[in-house]
């Protein structure tokens, strides 16, 4: 069987790019930019007064003077003014423009004033170009701001609306179907029988889709009947980019969707991972393109699989830079009996001196997702037999 870095390599080579569009910056909190950002001009795009004050020529300071004449007042946003001799200072707002012959801007608080005048204390030392925020000091016009690539977050959107950029070339978002599958499965809310489960799973998936700013989801169920399946199957793929399914990929007489995807033309890159739990994950891509992640339907089992190969796909098909997952000891000793990697429910938690712990949170199986409950993800950890002790350095996949 494929390891999980091998299975996520597969789906990797396999999906195809969504189609870029030019949205409103306005509108592109999230999601993956799809062009360079240069700087528009330099930044920043003049000498810019770094505090509230007085701005003067710090040459002009001496033994014997120490009162300046104000000669008007430099708001943020009005064109330079000059300086009109050396005996004079212009009051300055944070932001403005430094007047044309100043150099130096002296805060508020240091100066006294009297009859229309600065007044600076005897030993008040000035330096040239304090409390100035030199023109080009942060960027020049034409450097690299943003990669394609990056999602965009607040700093971003900041830095894209001072390029001047109105719109922005962002990768669309999928469509996307979750489907759970079953004839046990029944929605909260409903009168539920002794031998039925509540629909849980595909809560889950469209809870996590939504929290990663994914907002294209259509929500499906279908029992266990092959001519339905295939037919609801069908319509989804002509109509999302992709499908994620959760249930019947084991080895059960019931276990239809690998069978009913064949029947569909969808080609199988994989089916089964060594990796616990999860083991059963298929994966396949359709001849429109559609991606089809067929996940174990235990409610454990489906969680990490969506962190784990589901989540990371999305944002490749988007053309985001792919992001490591973080590195993090273990808080405590987790045994691993089989031959196969093994994702292990952690809560992270610091200690006094600021370090970060994944705490083991066991589960009672595959299907006891209440234990799930106060957890951050969960540490992937090599395949066994093995003891792995308190301070190892594994990765974790958060939620």
């Amino acid at each position: 069987m494929l390891t999980p870095a091998e299975a996520q390599d597969l789906i990797g080579q396999s999906l195809a790019a969504l189609p870029i569009e030019s949205l409103p910056l306005a509108q592109c909190a999230g999601a993956v930019l799809r062009e360079n950002i240069y700087a528009e001009r330099d930044q920043p795009p003049f000498d810019r007064v770094a505090m509230d004050g007085i701005a003067l020529a710090s040459r002009s300071l001496g033994a014997n003077v120490r009162a300046f004449r104000i000669q008007g007042m430099q708001p943020a946003g009005d064109p330079p003014q000059a300086l009109e001799a050396a005996g004079a200072c212009i009051e300055v707002m944070t932001g403005a423009v430094l007047p044309g012959g100043c150099d130096a801007v002296i805060p508020v608080e240091q100066i006294r004033i009297c009859d229309g005048a600065a007044h600076l204390a005897a030993d008040l030392a000035v330096e040239p170009w304090q409390n100035v925020h030199r023109r080009a000091t942060d960027t020049r016009a034409g450097t690299l701001l943003l990669n394609a690539g990056v999602r965009l977050e607040a700093p971003d959107i900041a830095i894209a609306a001072s390029a001047g950029m109105a719109r922005i070339r962002v990768a669309s978002q999928p469509s996307l179907a979750v489907i759970s599958t079953g004839n046990e499965l029944i929605e909260p809310g409903e009168p539920v029988l002794p031998h039925q489960v509540r629909r849980s799973n595909a809560y889950a998936i469209v809870a996590a889709l939504k929290r990663q700013g994914f907002g294209r989801v259509a929500d499906d169920h279908v029992r266990d009947d092959l001519k339905e399946l295939a037919a609801r199957l069908e319509f989804h793929l002509d109509t999302h980019d992709v499908l994620v399914l959760s249930g019947g990929v084991s080895m059960g007489r019931l276990d239809l969707v690998p069978r009913a995807l064949a029947d569909l033309k969808v080609r199988t890159i994989f089916h089964k991972v060594a990796q616990r739990p999860g083991l059963p994950l298929w994966f396949g891509v359709a001849a429109s393109g559609a991606a089809v992640f067929a996940l174990p339907g235990n409610p454990v089992s489906t969680l990490m699989c969506v962190a784990r190969y589901v989540m990371p796909a999305l944002f490749a098909m988007m053309g985001a830079t792919p992001r490591e997952p973080r590195k993090i000891a273990l808080g405590g000793p987790v045994t691993v009996k089989q031959s196969l990697a093994f994702f292990m429910p952690v809560r992270i938690e610091t200690d006094d001196s600021g370090r970060a712990w994944a705490m083991p949170r066991p589960t009672n199986g595959s299907g006891d997702f209440t234990a799930l409950a106060g957890t951050d993800g969960f540490a992937e950890l090599p395949p066994g037999p093995n003891t792995y002790p308190k301070g190892f350095v594994t990765r974790l996949h958060r939620w």
